[in-house]
């Protein structure tokens, strides 16, 4: 089969983690009461996060993604701890290019769960998707670079740093520019 025809998996399961794509009627209420808890934090570095969505933006939003998951234009995964179920973040490829057979990977985490290492289980797991199971040629993590916390995972993981584009993009609050990390692993 060709890779770039392959379905990704709705579940994935890590050490500590089930990743799944978001297609449950409570999944809007649990991504949209993490949003509202971690605003702040998510406000610095999100476009998405400037304002605080209601509970049906966000449950539109999560019926996109999964629209999306099926066409095979991005993958969502939600992040719960497998134990609990608790959700602690999201992780996403996206920005897919079937042609050049690359990708990046997106991410938040919910602020009572970082520093845990909880992403970095979840991009070691997304990566590998990628890589093996897609058989992506590239995968990119961009972030800005005062974002020290994000820019972590992908130096922890063995991507390179690429390039940092100097006033290559605008503040999440659309107020200042800023410098972009572009952080990647070729195959």
């Amino acid at each position: 089969m060709n890779e770039c025809s392959k379905d990704a998996p709705h579940t994935l399961i890590t050490e500590r983690l089930i990743l799944r794509a978001p297609s449950e009627v409570s999944d809007g209420a649990m991504v949209n009461a993490a949003i509202r808890y971690s605003h702040k934090e998510l406000k610095e570095w999100l476009p998405f996060a400037q304002s605080v969505p209601t509970v049906e933006e966000t449950e539109n939003n999560l019926i996109k993604s999964y629209d999306d998951f099926i066409n095979r234009k991005s993958f969502r995964y939600l992040m719960l701890k497998k134990n609990t179920l608790e959700f602690v973040g999201v992780i996403t490829l996206l920005a897919i290019n079937w042609e050049v057979s690359k990708c990046e990977i997106g991410y938040w985490t919910v602020t009572h769960s970082t520093g845990k290492g909880y992403m970095k289980e979840a991009v070691k797991c997304i990566k590998e998707l990628g890589i093996n199971y897609f058989k992506f040629n590239r995968l990119e993590i961009k972030c800005e670079s005062t974002n020290y916390k994000s820019r972590s995972i992908p130096e922890k993981l063995g991507f390179e740093l690429e390039a940092i584009l100097k006033n290559e993009d605008l503040s999440a609050d659309g107020t200042r520019l800023t410098d972009t990390c572009i952080y990647a692993i070729t195959i």
